[in-house]
């Protein structure tokens, strides 16, 4: 029996109403700041990944899924949204709009990684991206976005971890301070941390293993080597967030998992799990269009994982709202009241009421449980009887009570939910 790929999963009816309230919110969300909706493939060009992420990253080394299509053409399944956006942003001549130009998008995600709780892979990601615009005032706005986002679904108990990683003339500076302390640790570090070591030593910072992680927290700390304008911009940016009363931590190691990230990072963290389950994150990428061929150009957003969220609303016991149940039920017994079945059904649907039609093959009392099964208030039965009359026998399935009333009656008691 076929079965879904591993790292994958289905959402089942039940659980659609967590996505959809996600969803809302999301939408709300976007439309108080001014965010204007963006669909992108969900392949794009290899290289475009390769140049954006970074070839140093686990993502481009180990998890794309890469693949050649019939014309030769090296192509990627989307591992993750941004540079989709920024490409879109490039060819569409969006720089030539008001800036920021600002984008948000859901989409499926793809990274072959070891699947978990919340780590699938192929996940779904809502994310936001602010292109245009270098202040600091931006960077305030996203992350007083992304929080309010979570609030607005009724999570607490996460934090705001923030950390500057400087830019293209400080980051050096950094990074061989970050060489010069690893080396000698090289044999107790793992073999991937050994390999960051001579490829992409930033990335030492954000290893899960336990044992490197001891190692990096004595490590050298980006904000230490900041060049004037990077500390300027980190110190606008924290008086901002205070102003705005929001608190945050200030996590050295934290310097997220894409190459393309320039001097603000963060991420939301719940009070359990830590980096490992973060809520989302995001941070600063004002190289990134000019990594993969367009003129320098300031950005900046946050993603969040769609599974994450509902792990964390599940966890923390919010109740979501559910759909409404079908109003009314139709049973109904013999071929002639199959077809009054089929006509009072579209009626009622024509209507807005919203049905649930037997085929009339069960007994009555089978059709009756299934009505009671599907919690609708109303079974319209419909039998012998009832085709001669023209009418329907109408079955208040809370009380049990019955009562014969006429097919139009029905329409509007169903529709004022009496």
């Amino acid at each position: 029996m076929f079965k879904a790929p591993r790292g994958t999963a289905d959402t089942l009816p039940e659980e659609q109403p967590y996505w959809r309230y996600i969803e809302e919110k999301a939408l709300e969300t976007c439309r108080l700041y001014g965010y204007g909706r963006i669909n992108t493939p969900a392949f794009e060009d290899a290289g475009l990944f390769a140049r954006s992420v970074g070839e140093g990253t686990d993502i481009v080394n180990k998890e794309m899924y890469v693949f050649k299509d019939r014309s030769d053409n090296e192509l990627a399944l989307r591992p993750e949204g941004t540079a989709s956006a920024c490409r879109a942003y490039m060819e569409h001549g969006m720089d030539n709009l008001p800036q920021p130009v600002k984008l948000f998008y859901f989409a499926d995600i793809f990274r072959y990684e070891r699947p978990q709780a919340g780590r699938y892979r192929q996940h779904h990601q809502f994310g936001c991206e602010s292109i245009g615009d270098p202040s600091p005032m931006v960077d305030a706005e996203v992350i007083h976005m992304s929080r309010n986002f979570f609030l607005s679904l009724g999570l607490r108990n996460f934090s705001l971890q923030l950390n500057s990683i400087g830019c293209q003339n400080c980051r050096p500076g950094h990074l061989k301070k970050l060489i010069d302390y690893f080396a000698p640790l090289g044999p107790r570090l793992c073999g991937d941390c050994q390999a960051r070591l001579e490829r992409n030593p930033l990335r030492l910072l954000d290893c899960k293993k336990p044992g490197c992680q001891a190692a990096a927290e004595e490590a050298p700390k980006s904000a230490d080597y900041l060049c004037d304008e990077c500390g300027a911009h980190f110190e606008s940016l924290k008086s901002y967030l205070q102003a705005l009363g929001i608190g945050f931590v200030l996590n050295h190691r934290l310097v997220r998992g894409l190459d393309y990230y320039t001097r603000t990072v963060f991420e939301i963290q719940p009070a359990e799990g830590g980096s490992q389950s973060a809520l989302g994150g995001g941070g600063r990428y004002d190289d990134l269009i000019t990594m993969i061929g367009g003129k320098p150009t300031p950005a900046i957003g946050f993603a969040s994982g769609m599974e994450r969220i509902v792990l964390n609303l599940k966890s923390q016991c919010i109740a979501v709202p559910q759909p409404a149940k079908p109003a009314v039920f139709i049973a109904c017994m013999g071929g002639d009241a199959r077809v009054e079945a089929v006509k009072l059904a579209a009626v009622l649907r024509d209507g807005g009421i919203a049905v649930i039609s037997s085929s009339g093959e069960r007994s009555l009392k089978a059709q009756l449980r299934l009505a009671n099964a599907a919690g609708v208030k109303y079974a319209a039965i419909i039998g012998e009887d009832e085709v001669k009359a023209g009418t329907v026998m109408l079955r208040n399935m809370e009380t049990g009570e019955q009562q014969e009333t006429q097919p139009d009656e029905l329409l509007k008691l169903a529709g004022s939910g009496q």
